[in-house]
């Protein structure tokens, strides 16, 4: 070989040997960091509440229907999971009052029809607001819907006016 080759061998050998020197460094100094982070979320306490009407009837003979008259009704009430929740009426657009328990009416034009609602199917504690003599429904959500039961009760057609009759209440949800 002659000097010029040998030479070209040895830098070649040395380039080798430092490549490999290199690589050993980086891999001898690499280093890692590490952080964490936060993953959060907040879920609400949420209800709805819908209903359908409270139909006492569409053709009563007030001359050969009994009375009283009852009929039932369901609300669907959906709480998140282990809300707490209670259910209110007021006492209907036509009572002269939110808690005016005593005085629902439906109204035909200016004629009117007493009625009431109640928690229970025997039909002694009034549906209402909670104040004075009336009584809510309480419950916990599971995420799922629950029914409440609404019983109404025309405790008296005497002398009753023929109409359709109707009243609005409102249904408040608590939670």
């Amino acid at each position: 070989m002659n000097t010029f080759s040998k030479q070209a061998v040895k830098f070649k050998r040395i380039a080798l040997g430092l490549g490999l020197a290199l690589t050993a460094t980086v891999g001898a100094n690499a280093t890692t960091a590490q952080n964490t982070f936060q993953v959060t979320a907040t879920i609400t306490s949420s209800c709805t509440v819908s209903g359908s009407a409270l139909n006492f009837g569409s053709a009563i003979d007030p001359l050969a229907a009994g009375v009283p008259l009852d009929a039932t009704s369901a609300l669907t009430v959906t709480c998140s999971n282990t809300t707490p929740y209670a259910v209110s009426l007021n006492a209907g657009t036509n009572a002269g009052g939110a808690s005016n328990f005593t005085a629902r009416t439906m109204k035909s034009g200016a004629n009117t029809l007493g009625y009431q609602l109640y928690l229970d199917s025997g039909r002694t504690t009034v549906f209402g607001d909670g104040t004075s003599s009336s009584s809510t429904k309480s419950g916990t959500g599971t995420g799922s819907s629950q029914t409440v039961n609404v019983y109404g009760r025309v405790p008296s057609l005497s002398g009753v006016v023929p109409g359709t009759y109707t009243d609005t209440v409102t249904v408040t949800i608590t939670y």
